[in-house]
């Protein structure tokens, strides 16, 4: 991409403002653990969580915020009985090797914006949203 992040988040931004579109990030992929310990997540699990997003289902949900990463993580979701995969922490067994690999995760991601971007005069807003700020 030719241009610095924030422009390109501006661009979203405004996008997502003037067809008010909800976003849904959705793992799709491993939890439990890290590989070789946990598993992918059940396809079944994934086609119902992409159903509630694609349905409004998930519009007037209560979310708790995950400060680290800046996500807002839905509380519940309809039509599935056991939403505890919703916040992939609760899927792990070392709830400690969890909150130890999240920070890393968390803290690669924001040492690689600061080394490609510090010097791009990034807006402080689009900075502060980095996993790990």
């Amino acid at each position: 991409m030719p241009r610095n992040p924030d422009v390109y988040s501006r661009m979203l931004g405004e996008k997502l403002e003037k067809f008010a579109t909800s976003v849904y990030l959705i793992n799709t992929g491993w939890s439990g653990g890290p590989y070789g310990v946990g598993k992918r997540i059940d396809i079944a699990v994934t086609r119902q969580i992409v159903h509630a997003a694609l349905s409004g289902q998930l519009e007037d949900v209560n979310c708790v915020e995950n400060r680290l990463f800046h996500l807002a993580v839905p509380e519940h979701c309809p039509g599935m009985p056991d939403t505890s995969i919703l916040d992939p922490r609760n899927t792990w067994a070392d709830k400690d090797a969890y909150d130890r690999l999240a920070a890393k995760l968390a803290g690669d991601f924001s040492a690689h914006f600061n080394k490609v971007y510090s010097s791009k005069r990034i807006d402080p807003l689009v900075q502060k949203e980095c996993p790990g700020k």
